[in-house]
């Protein structure tokens, strides 16, 4: 009779690891790999914009021309707060609407209409942006420039609306609702995701107790889905930041610091005066702009991990569904 183990020991990761077949140690390896890649690139990028970037930020103002003798600082603060302006102002637009629009695809609307609806949506994440670019400056501007007027003559009293309004509609609003439709398609589909996650005895038990729809969807989507709403909308933040032809343009940009939504002077964005300026600069006007691009890398890179943190810390929910 063969004898038998009764250690009672199991198998190590020496016999677990000889087990492998060479088909999952080459994906193992290629993911592996793909993972270290990416770290490389990042790191790569980052060293790029750090050693072209830092000549500009130590030089004399009076060396780089496109500063106008102005310090560094004083030169991007401009565009920082741009950035920032216009996207905060496409986000407040695009978030309700995507909102609304998740809701209705995953909670209303029927199979037959919110599966094509869910393949539309989507879609619009395709579309280039020179074409969103061409859209906001020949259509929506025009569009929006009586409004504006409107705008400047009764409401005047209001920061946002003191005017005088633009006579082209090329305004930081017109670009914010651009923006706004660009970053549409990803915090629908982000959010849509979310809410269809939503445990099934979750909603039934809400029903169960006598809440309408609304009240489930308040009581139990919404508060459930939180994590992931909160991550889809600073995704679609970060591509708000980053965002240059389509803003390049439909703004008409001086570089001012300016909370008016409809006048002919604007703030300008990183990107956009990136683009812009580039084809023109010479020496340290080219370490300038990269020194800027540092900036909104260092923007887009703390956005995307305060998203990541915010996912990461929904990770452990789990439910039946």
């Amino acid at each position: 009779m063969a004898s038998k183990d009764i250690s009672g020991s199991q198998p190590g990761p020496a016999s677990t690891k000889s087990l492998e077949r060479p088909g999952d140690r080459i994906f193992s390896g290629s993911a592996r790999g793909a993972g270290v890649f990416i770290l490389v690139i990042l790191a790569a990028v980052s060293a790029f914009l750090l050693l072209k970037g830092i000549p500009a930020i130590t030089a004399d103002p009076a060396e780089i021309g496109l500063l106008d003798g102005s310090t560094f600082w004083e030169w991007v603060g401009p565009l920082v707060f741009g950035t920032l302006w216009a996207s905060a102002l496409a986000l407040l637009i695009a978030f309700p609407l995507a909102l609304g629009i998740a809701l209705f695809i995953s909670h209303y609307a029927p199979r037959r209409i919110a599966a094509p609806l869910g393949y539309i949506v989507d879609l619009l994440a395709a579309v280039p942006s020179v074409v969103y670019g061409l859209w906001g400056g020949a259509v929506l501007a025009p569009a929006l420039q009586p409004g504006y007027s409107w705008l400047a003559e009764n409401l005047s009293f209001i920061p946002f609306f003191a005017g005088p309004a633009s006579g082209t509609g090329r305004t930081i609003l017109t670009a914010a609702i651009v923006l706004a439709v660009m970053v549409l398609p990803i915090i629908t589909a982000v959010s849509r995701e979310v809410f269809i996650q939503t445990p099934v005895l979750y909603e039934e038990a809400s029903f169960a107790l006598g809440a309408t729809k609304w009240e489930m969807i308040r009581d139990v989507v919404l508060p459930v889905g939180r994590g992931g709403v909160i991550s889809a909308a600073m995704l679609g933040l970060g591509r708000a930041l980053g965002e240059t032809l389509a803003v390049a343009m439909v703004l008409s940009a001086t570089g001012v610091v300016t909370l008016n939504l409809i006048s002919s002077v604007n703030p300008s964005t990183i990107a956009a005066n990136v683009a812009l300026s580039f084809p023109e600069a010479y020496g340290l006007n080219v370490n300038a702009l990269i020194a800027s691009g540092l900036i909104l890398f260092a923007i887009t890179l703390v956005v995307n991990s305060l998203a990541r943190w915010i996912i990461e810390r929904r990770a452990d929910f789990s439910g039946a569904n």
